[in-house]
C-alpha cells in the first residue's frame, strides 16, 4: 500500500485484503488438506502439498482448527454451515481419540494409527482444548461442549494452578499428578513455568468467560492477568516478556521473543476488556493492562522489526539474535499494532500494521500452493528441514493467520 493513500483508506484496503485472504486463501487450504477422507486428522502437509501421514497427530493442532473454523463460522455468516462442518470434524477428533476416557483432558499426541503416543497432560494443550471448545460451544450453541470446557478449566485450576505463587505449571502426568517431564518442546528448557503456557491459559480463560459468564472462570482470569503483569511482563530496560521461570517466578532465561511480546500486547487487553464486560471495575488494573499493552507493542516496533518490515524471531535485551521470519509473529504483529493504534492512537502503530501486512503479502504468502510459508531466512527465502517448516504440522496451523484476518474484520468497519 502506498504512502499516498490516506490512513483511513489504508485500513479499509487492509480489511478487504484480510477478508479475501481468509475466505479465498487460508480457510480453503485447511478445508482441502487438514483431514483425510475418513475424517482423521493428517500428520502433516509439505510446501508442495505432499501428505506426511507418518507424523504424529497433536491435540494442539486439532484444537486450533476447531477454534479457527468456529470463529470463521461466526464472522462469515454466508459460509457458516460450511465452516461449522470443518469445525465439527476437528471437534470429533479432539473429544474422540484425543480425549482421555479415564482421566479426562487431551493427550499430547497420537500415533499415525490412532494409538496414544504421548499421554502427558501438557497444560499448553489443555488450554487450547478449552479455547477451541469454548468458541465452538458459543457459536454452535453446544451445551455439552461448554460443560466439557468448564470441566477442563476446573481440572487445570485443581491440578496445575499454583495457589502460592500464582500462574500455572507446565505439565502433569496423565492422571493429573505432578511429573518431571515439563518441557513443551525440544527447544524449551525443562522449567516449572513459562510465559508461553501461561499466556495461552489466559487466552483460553478469556474465551471461556465470553462463552459462559462463569464467576469461577472470571476469578481465574483476573488472577492470572494480575500474575502476568506482576511476574512475566518486564518494563526495564524496555517492555518485554520474560520467558522461563522457576516455581516462584525467578527468571531462568534472558531471551526475548518478539512474536510472543506483540501477541501478549493484545491478548492482555482482550482479557481486560472481557473482564470489564463481565462486571469487573478496577481502574488500576485497567491502567496497568493498558500501559503494558502499549509498552510491549512499542518495544517490538522499535527493537524487533527488520528494515524490510519483518517481525524478527528472537533476541536478548541487547538486540536480535535470530533474524529468521516465522509466519506467526507476522500475523500477531498485524493484530498487536492494530490493537495498540486503537488503544493509543499512535500513527507509528498504524504504519506498522500496514507495513507488516505488506511484508506478508510480498514474502510470507505462498502464491503458488496456498497458505503461508512457515519460516523464511534473513533473505526472505522459504526454509525447510524440520516439522516446524511444514504448511501443516504439530506447530503449523490456521490459528495465528486466520485469527489475524478475523481481528482485522472485527476491528475495522467495512
Amino acid at each position: 500500500m502506498t504512502e499516498a493513500i490516506s490512513a483511513d483508506r489504508q485500513l479499509s484496503v487492509l480489511r478487504d485484503l484480510a477478508e479475501r485472504e481468509l475466505s479465498r486463501g487460508i480457510l480453503p487450504f485447511w478445508e482441502a488438506h487438514a483431514f483425510a477422507d475418513d475424517g482423521t486428522l493428517r500428520g502433516g502437509v509439505s510446501d508442495d502439498l505432499d501428505y506426511l501421514d507418518d507424523l504424529p497427530r497433536h491435540a494442539v493442532l486439532a484444537a486450533r482448527i476447531l477454534w479457527t473454523f468456529s470463529a470463521a463460522a461466526e464472522a462469515l455468516p454466508a459460509q457458516r454451515e460450511r465452516h461449522l462442518a470443518t469445525a465439527r470434524r476437528a471437534l470429533d477428533v479432539l473429544v474422540g481419540p484425543m480425549w482421555d476416557p479415564q482421566h479426562g483432558g487431551v493427550f499430547w499426541s497420537l500415533g499415525p494409527d490412532g494409538s496414544v503416543l504421548d499421554d502427558r497432560k501438557q497444560v499448553y494443550a489443555q488450554a487450547f482444548a478449552v479455547y477451541g471448545l469454548a468458541r465452538w460451544a458459543r457459536v454452535a450453541d453446544d451445551d455439552a461442549a461448554l460443560e466439557r470446557a468448564l470441566w477442563l478449566a476446573g481440572a487445570l485450576d485443581a491440578s496445575a494452578r499454583d495457589l502460592e505463587f500464582g500462574g500455572y505449571v507446565e505439565a502433569l502426568a496423565r492422571d493429573w499428578s505432578p511429573t518431571t517431564r515439563l518441557a513443551l518442546s525440544e527447544l524449551d528448557p525443562d522449567v516449572p513455568k513459562s510465559m508461553n503456557t501461561n499466556l495461552h491459559v489466559l487466552e483460553a480463560l478469556t474465551e471461556l468467560l465470553r462463552a459462559s459468564a462463569d464467576l469461577a472462570v472470571r476469578e481465574s482470569l483476573e488472577t492470572l492477568l494480575r500474575t502476568t503483569l506482576d511476574c512475566i511482563v518486564a518494563d526495564a530496560p524496555f517492555a518485554h516478556c520474560k520467558l522461563y521461570f522457576d516455581e516462584s517466578w525467578d527468571p531462568r532465561s534472558d531471551g526475548v521473543s518478539y512474536g510472543h511480546d506483540i501477541e501478549t500486547s493484545w491478548l492482555l487487553w482482550d482479557a481486560w476488556e472481557t473482564l470489564a464486560r463481565h462486571g469487573l471495575a478496577d481502574a488500576d488494573l485497567e491502567w496497568r493492562t493498558r500501559e503494558a499493552s502499549l509498552g510491549l507493542a512499542e518495544a517490538v516496533r522499535a527493537r524487533g522489526v527488520d528494515a524490510d518490515g519483518a517481525v524478527l524471531y528472537a533476541g536478548t535485551p541487547d538486540g536480535p539474535t535470530d533474524r529468521d521470519r516465522h509466519w506467526w509473529p507476522q500475523a500477531e504483529g498485524v493484530v498487536g499494532w492494530l490493537n495498540a493504534f486503537q488503544l493509543g492512537g499512535r500513527a507509528e502503530d498504524r504504519h506498522a500494521v500496514i507495513r507488516t501486512w505488506d511484508f506478508i503479502e510480498t514474502h510470507v504468502k505462498d502464491h503458488e500452493h496456498g497458505e503461508w510459508f512457515a519460516r523464511l531466512g534473513p533473505d526472505n527465502r522459504p526454509l525447510s528441514g524440520g516439522t516446524g517448516d511444514l504448511k501443516m504440522g504439530p506447530w503449523k496451523c490456521p490459528y495465528h493467520n486466520a485469527r489475524a484476518c478475523l481481528e482485522v474484520l472485527r476491528r475495522i468497519e467495512a
